[in-house]
């Protein structure tokens, strides 16, 4: 690991600091100000205050980034469709995926409006997250001119992140198939298993997401 610069207290006068203003970064977890150094290859620079990794390049991370998140949008479509769980009772048995369970609400009144909170926070977000990755990065990786609004499109990815909410999904069916595991039998659906691999991919795309890298890029 290489740390930045240990901090140094600003000059009180806003003019005094304008000019290198380019030159700072800011821990986003404890607000501590560092002059930015660009770390080499395979290294790392992190805030000496909270070990909070604050630059971190990769080689060939742009055509990593995009290969995840083409394969979060296949996932998170096909684990739409898919069944999600069979439950089997008294000879019975039902399979739903999980836009039949949004849509089993879509005439409930208020409750309506909550199925539609569910499927945007497990579905449609993270695929917005990752549609704007790929509209975002694709042209850095082709040595081009970031696309017109890349800049506002990282933003609004990054603005999304804490609302992108399909690992707590999975989590919480599986808290939710413990407590019925003795009332009915419980049988996992293609569905189940592309979203515990969108959890996987959601945190490999996070680790390899390198964002001063990726608003340097826009810069230029």
């Amino acid at each position: 690991m290489t740390p930045l610069d240990v901090p140094q207290p600003l000059p009180p006068a806003p003019q005094a600091i304008g000019p290198d203003l380019a030159a700072l970064i800011a821990c986003p977890r404890c607000d501590a100000v560092y002059r930015a150094v660009q770390p080499g290859p395979g290294e790392r620079a992190v805030c000496a205050r909270c070990n909070t990794v604050l630059i971190a390049p990769r080689r060939r991370a742009g055509q990593q980034l995009i290969a995840v998140a083409v394969a979060v949008v296949v996932l998170v479509v096909a684990a739409t469709l898919a069944p999600f769980l069979a439950i089997e009772v008294a000879g019975r048995s039902n399979a739903s995926s999980v836009l039949d369970a949004a849509l089993a609400f879509a005439a409930a009144g208020p409750v309506a409006m909550l199925a539609l909170a569910v499927a945007a926070l497990i579905v449609f977000i993270p695929v917005l997250r990752a549609l704007l990755v790929i509209y975002v990065l694709g042209p850095v990786v082709l040595d081009r001119p970031p696309a017109p609004h890349a800049a506002a499109a990282f933003r609004l990815s990054e603005e999304l992140r804490p609302w992108s909410m399909a690992e707590i999904f999975v989590i919480g069916c599986a808290i939710a198939l413990v407590k019925i595991a003795d009332l009915a039998q419980v049988h996992f659906g293609p569905a189940f298993w592309m979203f515990a691999a969108l959890v996987v991919l959601v945190v490999v795309q996070d680790g390899f997401m390198c964002r001063y890298s990726v608003w340097k890029s826009l810069e230029r």
